[in-house]
């Protein structure tokens, strides 16, 4: 499924005659417009489309140029709601590095290298979204989708750095971070 052309549609009975309708959608940070995926999908519900894709353009625009998971909630009397999430950490991390993507050839392919600094700042974006309790471990795990991209964190592998992670041998760069 292309994520760039579809979006997913939830309706909630909320109550005997209550309905409540959610599109959840990938859009370009501050670039969305009434096409596909939108539009086909807001369409049905009644609402102001122009209005809508206004709303998540202004909410979006810190991430210009990165797909960005958003919900529009639409309930029985046409209120809208708009949520947005936290881009991709692939697409973070290739925003902090300036590329386009990431490494074809990953064992042998290396297109950026990030600083620890890097990795944390990255970490604390996604903080809402991520399992971990603490910056340690959704460094980690930012650490583990550089693997697959071909981005090395402090010039080595990104597994030998969550390694490195793991003997305390950032904590000094880290213990000017915040969580």
């Amino acid at each position: 499924m292309d994520l760039n052309r579809s979006a997913n549609i939830i309706l909630i009975k909320t109550g005997e005659t209550q309905m409540t309708s959610i599109v959840e959608a990938l859009v370009p940070g501050g670039k969305a417009n009434p096409g596909p995926p939108l539009g086909p999908a807001l369409g049905p519900l009644g609402v102001n489309i122009k209005e809508v894709v206004e709303k998540i353009n202004e909410k979006t625009r810190d991430y210009n140029g990165m797909q960005v998971p958003v919900k529009v909630i639409v309930d029985d009397k046409k209120n809208v709601e708009i949520e947005v999430g936290t881009p991709p950490t692939a697409s973070l991390i290739m925003k902090e590095l300036g590329i386009q993507k990431g490494s074809g050839n990953a064992g042998s392919e290396v297109v950026g290298n990030l600083n620890v600094s890097q990795v944390a700042k990255i970490a604390r974006m996604k903080k809402e979204d991520v399992l971990s309790y603490d910056l340690k471990a959704t460094m980690k795990e930012v650490m583990g989708t550089c693997v697959p991209m071909g981005v090395t964190v402090e010039g080595v592998k990104a597994k030998d750095s969550q390694k490195a992670l793991d003997q305390g041998k950032f904590d000094d760069v880290l213990a000017g971070e915040e969580w």
